[in-house]
């Protein structure tokens, strides 16, 4: 991936825990590695296909001065997501915040933190069988496009499925939406469940109704067994319910653990239950 560098940026802001950091503010200074590709713009000459840096600067001051916060670390996140947001051309971002006047009893040239920033690509299942099963899934795609942080790139159709685990309960609607997000896994995990708490959801029976089931099921090509979020969905492979919405908006997706796209994993689970 290209890089652009913008170096030692100065601003004047007023972000600190003391109250005279508050009151008097201070110099801070920015760097910004992005992840960007350059080389239509390199060949084109046109502005539109690349990052106009004197624009980004002049956004970067005003979003640093529009709000104080009592940590570095929240001003530099903040400055982090405004980037990725505000250029949808950024694949990815580093942003580096120095804070030269530390307020500290020791000589030191200057603190500085940095925090990076991602675009992830990630597939979310969606599942009720309680109520208005299609208005839940409605709704809840409705919240998870209007986070600000998360874009649905595209969503499936939605499938009337048996249910599986737990039989002894209706029938089920099942979709699957594509997403572009800058979260982190369990940031997306911690929206989603915010979600199903907000539409209802209610964990008494292991695989029993629900009005909303949200799972991650594929990021990036993340392998993970982080308690909260296993990714990929360890029995994606085994659940048509997934497997074939799944495969209506991304056939050629590949399993980053069985190695095999999610058209073939839908042909043999299908062959399996012949």
């Amino acid at each position: 991936m290209d890089k652009m560098y913008i170096r030692e940026l100065e601003l004047f802001g007023f972000h600190g825990v003391f109250e005279e950091e508050k009151r008097l503010g201070q110099k801070f200074i920015l760097s910004f590695e992005l992840d960007i590709d350059l080389k239509l713009a390199g060949k084109t000459g046109d502005l539109t296909k690349t990052v106009h840096y004197g624009e980004l600067c002049e956004k970067i001051e005003d979003e640093f001065k529009r709000k104080n916060y009592e940590l570095i670390e929240t001003a530099t996140l903040n400055l982090a997501d405004f980037i990725l947001n505000e250029y949808k051309i950024i694949e990815g971002v580093k942003v580096f915040l120095k804070k030269p006047w530390a307020p500290i009893k020791k000589h030191l040239d200057t603190v500085e933190i940095m925090i990076e920033r991602r675009r992830h690509k990630a597939y979310i299942s969606l599942g009720s069988n309680i109520g208005n099963k299609e208005q839940y899934l409605e709704d809840a795609i409705n919240k998870i496009s209007a986070e600000k942080n998360i874009e649905i790139i595209r969503k499936s159709s939605f499938i009337k499925t048996k249910p599986w685990g737990y039989l002894e309960q209706e029938d089920f609607l099942n979709g699957v939406v594509e997403i572009e997000t800058i979260l982190e896994a369990e940031e997306l995990m911690d929206v989603l469940l915010g979600i199903e708490t907000d539409l209802d959801r209610k964990r008494t029976i292991k695989w029993g109704p629900r009005t909303i089931d949200l799972d991650i099921i594929i990021y990036d090509s993340v392998v993970s067994s982080n308690e909260k979020v296993i990714l990929p969905h360890p029995r994606m492979h085994e659940r048509e319910f997934v497997l074939k919405p799944l495969s209506e908006i991304a056939p050629y997706l590949m399993h980053p653990v069985l190695n095999k796209r999610v058209f073939t994993l839908l042909e043999e689970l299908e062959k399996r239950g012949n």
